[in-house]
């Protein structure tokens, strides 16, 4: 009886091991940061709370809100989803997914996390309330919600980021992709979880850290290796 007992006990030692922090999967590095990408010295502060401008804001809003049909609303809730992935249909190759890019999902996995690097700090300093917390009995979202800052956008600031950096590896679809990242980031606009000029503002944000960690030699090598890789696998 004791030894079935001792072998349970280290086999639930065993299964504890496995579900702790040490074998959880490592965050990516990201390749820049708000010590070197100062957003509060890029951008203008947001407009005030009861400013002309953030009422007209909430009055686009609005007026969203009473003219977005479900379909809008539903590519509104994928794009909630912070990764490359979310460009496959411009790019519109079966060949385009993570099982197939290891290299490239590795290095925009890094892309994606230079976004939070910067921006977070940013958010944290203007602490800008979102349209349903400033409106909370007009402004109904569709999507989930957050008592983050809303200035700058970061799901705007990583769509430009990642549609800067794909259309250099892939110029010929540079125009599609682009349009893509724009939609990205006013769809935030569309699932009413921010105002027009965060969009603006993470537009800005997101070309400056992509212009920026273009200098940087870790970009360039893994940009590289994952460039050829996607190439390759698309037949380009």
């Amino acid at each position: 009886m004791h030894k079935y007992s001792r072998l349970a006990a280290m086999g639930l030692a065993l299964a504890l091991s496995f579900s702790s922090p040490l074998f959880a999967e490592e965050k990516a590095k990201p390749f820049s940061d708000a010590k070197e990408i100062n957003l509060l010295n890029l951008l203008p502060p947001p407009p005030a709370n009861d400013s002309v401008q953030t009422k007209a804001e909430i009055g686009q809003v609005l007026t969203i809100q009473v003219t977005r049909t479900p379909d809008m609303e539903a590519r509104a809730v994928a794009d909630q989803e912070e990764n490359v992935w979310r460009f496959s249909d411009v790019i519109d190759n079966p060949k385009f997914s993570k099982d197939n890019l290891p290299k490239f999902s590795a290095f925009f996995d890094r892309v994606v996390e230079t976004e939070g690097a910067v921006v977070d700090p940013a958010k944290d300093v203007w602490k800008r309330p979102r349209p349903h917390l400033l409106y909370p009995e007009l402004v109904k979202p569709v999507v989930k919600l957050t008592k983050s800052g809303s200035y700058p956008s970061g799901h705007t600031t990583v769509g430009t980021l990642m549609g800067v950096v794909l259309s250099n590896m892939l110029p010929e679809k540079r125009d599609v992709i682009m349009h893509r990242a724009w939609e990205f980031g006013w769809n935030r606009v569309i699932g009413g979880i921010h105002y027009p000029s965060d969009i603006e503002a993470g537009r800005i944000a997101g070309i400056t850290i992509a212009s920026t960690i273009m200098t940087h030699d870790d970009y360039k090598t893994e940009f590289e290796a994952a460039k050829a890789e996607l190439r390759a696998a698309l037949g380009l």
